[in-house]
């Protein structure tokens, strides 16, 4: 891995919350700015729900005796879970050089980082038996390209899985989840983030992110099959789950 600096105004400066617009070097320099205290924020301000979020997804991916990559992995949550459930090989790909340091320097076994962008991934055609990204799609300033880059690099019959925020299934839930994002979490996150306006960039993300339709019909058009969703606390977080078309 080599380090890139975060100069000028991209030490501040957010990326578009919509797909419009969205650079990705702000997308990196945001996620290097709050990589220090990502762990805890997320914990804090997901009320310890993320581990639980994290475990599904691994468990989705079904990564026993699989050599599974982790897109957008941060510090290597996800990865860990994967190793936990007994993949052989897990790559953990990130556009953030801090992320993947705060990870590579916790000296878990199996893991090999790589400094990378999800929608030019450096590896050759059918690598993985696996993709997994939690939480990093919206991230991308091209999802479906990324997704078509995820059905490259996994073999016939091998999974993907998509786990990201949603819009709460339930209308009156809707309504206060939408005020959580609007006006407490921004004002928490100053109090346990390494960059509290981050999380004004999170909080627009999710509210400008597609439904769920929207992205199972992404991931069936980049080339996999049996699109399904399942729903977590309430609608907060969907994961969907396909398997690649055989060749």
């Amino acid at each position: 891995m080599t380090n890139p600096r975060v100069t000028g105004a991209h030490r501040t400066a957010l990326p578009a919350a919509d797909r419009e617009g969205k650079q990705a070097d702000l997308v990196q320099a945001m996620f290097d700015r709050v990589a220090p205290r990502y762990d805890l924020a997320n914990a804090l301000l997901s009320l310890g729900q993320d581990a639980h979020w994290r475990r599904v997804t691994a468990q989705a991916a079904r990564p026993a005796d699989a050599q599974v990559l982790d897109v957008a992995a941060g510090p290597g949550n996800v990865a860990v879970e994967l190793v936990t459930r007994g993949a052989t090989r897990v790559t953990a790909l990130d556009l953030s050089y801090n992320m993947l340091a705060e990870g590579a320097q916790r000296g878990h076994a199996g893991i090999t980082w790589v400094n990378g962008d999800a929608m030019a991934l450096p590896f050759p055609d059918a690598s993985f038996d696996a993709v997994t990204i939690s939480f990093g799609l919206r991230n991308v300033p091209d999802p479906e390209r990324a997704l078509r880059e995820f059905a490259r690099v996994t073999r016939p019959g091998g999974r993907v899985v998509v786990c990201e925020f949603a819009s709460p299934t339930a209308r009156a839930f809707r309504e206060v989840y939408r005020r959580y994002l609007v006006g407490l979490l921004p004002q928490l996150a100053r109090f346990v983030s390494s960059s509290a306006p981050a999380y004004r960039y999170l909080a627009d993300s999710i509210l400008a992110w597609p439904d769920r339709r929207t992205i199972a019909g992404w991931i069936a058009d980049a080339g996999y099959r049996e699109v399904r969703v399942k729903d977590l606390a309430g609608g907060i977080v969907a994961v969907h789950r396909g398997f690649r078309l055989e060749n």
